[in-house]
């Protein structure tokens, strides 16, 4: 219960990456790392605890033993699907009514987005004494998505009609009139103590703000927003943290993006990772010789929620490898290899878990339903290195509300603890 009251306050100060990249450092900071600054040379020491953040939405932290000979990783991600803000965002209906002009991020589903408290949170971007500055913000006031009609008057635009995101899913903002006009940036711009002129460039998103709660017959379930995949962030972060970090070089990276591919600066295709180990092995007199063999002696978790077998679905999974909740931690496979799991990686995570004292379940697709990637094999055309993709197991992922099990992210968090120690 300790862990999923952690993660739910955690979850409520992440509305979007740019805070979970914050709300990480903060963490970071208070164990005791030191921060570096990628246009800065850095200056790194055995015994050492550092970290660096790259666009304010992705993090990566380690800690340097006084010798080692592999690399440990995990890797999960900070982003969520939830609805990008437009340029000039708000749009007047009717004279009338002001709604937020928004696209999709992310592959979400988008009826249970309707009647849900939504509110906006990113960063914007000022100048200040000739730099360009970050100001991250979150409105925490109450917006919604309102269903299309009575359904009294049109049952067909309620229920037989798939959603138009242009049309159906912008946010009610506010009234407008005469003399009443909302302004998003302006309010923005207040939060920020800037004026409105003084915002340059901003990335907001429309998030849901309800609070995760801790229910079920004996409060098994823990269900919020953003569970995929701040779940595995948390959990991640806090074994990292606790591990002993005496062995292996250790690495926990918290990436952006992974929700629309991955391809940016910041994400699991960048040279993020690769870029940062390079300038561990650099600051520290190591060659790139050892850094190749580092490399092959080491392993990465990559972290993401997997889905649980659904109380009304069954059928939609596969006949045996099928995770449920309150089971365990879950070890993903693919065989087309959206999955970087394969037998010798099973090998080392089931050895893991068994000097934690966990257990674990397995998770395959049907073969006639295709899934998902994750962060794995992006991240090894980066860094090659013995990879096992796992995750917390969950329902109505992607969703703006999902659910999981109190006792997995307690499972995660020693897991993570376990392999950095």
């Amino acid at each position: 219960m300790n862990y999923a009251e952690k993660l739910i306050d955690f979850i409520e100060k992440s509305p979007v990456s740019f805070q979970a990249a914050a709300n990480a450092a903060a963490l970071l900071s208070e164990a005791g790392f030191e921060e570096l600054a990628e246009d800065q040379r850095w200056s790194i020491a055995p015994g050492g605890k550092y970290y660096v953040v790259r666009n304010d939405s992705a993090l990566i932290a380690f800690a340097v033993p006084e010798s080692f000979n592999s690399v440990h990783i995990a890797a999960a991600h900070t982003d969520s699907p939830y609805f990008k803000i437009k340029e000039n965002p708000e749009i007047s209906r009717g004279g009338s009514y002001a709604v937020l002009n928004v696209e999709k991020y992310g592959g979400m589903l988008q009826e249970p987005w309707f009647d849900r408290p939504l509110s906006v949170a990113g960063r914007i971007i000022v100048k200040e004494e000739g730099r360009l500055v970050s100001k991250l913000i979150d409105f925490k006031k109450d917006m919604l998505i309102i269903p299309s009609i009575a359904i009294h008057m049109d049952r067909e635009a309620n229920e037989g009609r798939k959603k138009n995101p242009q049309e159906d899913m912008l946010p009610l903002y506010g009234l407008c009139g005469e003399g009443s006009t909302p302004d998003l940036m302006q309010e923005a711009a207040d939060l920020a103590g800037v004026g409105r002129d003084d915002i340059l460039g901003s990335d907001l998103f429309v998030y849901n703000r309800q609070k995760g709660t801790i229910w079920g017959n004996n409060g098994e379930f823990v269900s919020a927003p953003r569970l995929d995949d701040l779940q595995c962030v948390f959990s991640g972060l806090t074994g990292f943290i606790a591990g002993k970090k005496e062995k292996a070089l250790s690495v926990f990276a918290a990436l952006d993006n992974e929700e629309v591919g991955s391809s940016t600066r910041q994400g699991a295709a960048s040279g993020f990772l690769k870029d940062t180990l390079h300038r561990i092995y650099n600051s520290l007199c190591r060659d790139f010789e050892q850094y190749q063999t580092d490399l092959a002696n080491g392993f990465m978790l990559s972290m993401d929620n997997a889905h649980a077998l659904h109380p009304n679905y069954l059928a939609k999974a596969d006949p045996v490898n099928r995770p449920v909740i309150g089971g365990g931690v879950v070890l993903k496979f693919s065989g087309n290899q959206k999955y970087c799991t394969d037998g010798y990686s099973a090998a080392v995570f089931r050895e893991i878990c068994s000097c934690a004292g966990k257990k674990l379940q397995v998770f395959t697709n049907r073969s006639d339903i295709p899934g998902g990637s994750t962060l794995g094999n992006i991240s090894n055309n980066q860094v090659a290195i013995p990879s096992a993709d796992i995750g917390i197991a969950q329902l109505a992922m992607h969703s703006p509300f999902e659910t999981a099990g109190t006792s997995d992210t307690k499972d995660m968090a020693e897991i993570a603890e376990a392999f950095f120690s």
